[in-house]
C-alpha cells in the first residue's frame, strides 16, 4: 500500500502554491509515496478578489474537512496575516470538529510551510501559532530542523523559511520562490515523505 501524503494549501496570489507543487514533486520522489495537491475552500467573494487583483485559482481540487482523513500524512501550506495563517485556511480547520470528535487525525504526521510578506513579517510566528491546530488533533508535528545544510544558512541572499517549514517571500506581490527557497520546499516534500511512510510502515 502506498503512503499516501496530502499537500493541503491556501494560495490568493500564487507564492504558497509554487512552495506546494515543488513540495509535491520532493514527496512524490520517495518511492512508494503518492502525493496530491488540495486546495482549501476560497471564502471571500468574487468581487473582492478582483479588488485585490487576485489570479484566478489553478486546477487542484478543493478538499473538504473529512477528506483529510484519507491521507497518511498532511503538508499544510498557507500565507500569512498578521503573523499567523489566513482566514481562509483557518475556516478549513475550524470545520474539522467531527475528525477531531473522532480522533481520525490522531497520530499522523503533519508539516507546515507557508509565506510572508517581509522577512520580519512572520516567517517563524506563523508555522509557530499553526502549531496548536496540530496539537489539539493529536497530530505529530515534522519541522526540517536544520536538515537542508548549508541552505539553511544563507547569509548573502533573501532566503525564506525557518527549521519549521519551507517559505518564502511575496513582497509587494511581484517576487517569486527563489531557487533555492524551492529547493527547501522540495527537501521538505522528500524529507517528510520519507519520515511518512516509516511510521506507516512501523504501524
Amino acid at each position: 500500500m502506498a503512503t499516501k501524503i496530502y499537500i493541503v494549501y491556501y494560495s490568493m496570489y500564487g507564492h504558497v502554491e509554487k512552495l506546494a507543487e515543488e513540495i509535491k514533486n520532493g514527496a512524490a520522489s520517495v518511492e512508494g509515496v503518492e502525493a496530491k495537491l488540495w486546495q482549501v475552500p476560497e471564502t471571500l467573494p468574487e468581487e473582492v478578489l478582483a479588488k485585490m487583483s487576485a489570479p484566478p485559482k489553478s486546477n487542484a481540487p478543493i478538499i473538504t474537512p473529512n477528506e483529510l482523513a484519507e491521507a497518511d500524512g498532511l503538508l499544510l501550506g498557507f500565507p500569512t496575516r498578521f503573523g499567523m495563517m489566513a482566514a481562509q485556511f483557518k475556516a478549513f480547520l475550524d470545520a474539522t470538529g467531527g475528525l477531531w470528535r473522532a480522533q481520525q487525525l490522531a497520530g499522523k504526521p503533519a508539516g507546515i510551510f507557508y509565506s510572508t510578506g517581509s522577512q520580519g513579517g512572520g516567517q517563524e510566528t506563523t508555522p509557530l501559532t499553526a502549531i496548536t491546530q496540530l496539537a489539539h488533533h493529536g497530530m505529530i508535528f515534522v519541522p526540517i530542523g536544520y536538515t537542508f545544510g548549508a541552505g539553511m544558512f544563507e547569509m548573502e541572499k533573501v532566503k525564506g523559511g525557518s527549521p519549521y517549514g519551507a517559505g518564502t517571500y511575496a513582497g509587494d506581490g511581484s517576487r517569486a520562490p527563489t531557487e533555492l527557497e524551492l529547493e527547501l520546499a522540495f527537501h521538505q516534500g522528500k524529507y517528510f515523505a520519507l519520515i511518512a511512510k516509516k511510521l506507516k510502515g512501523s504501524g
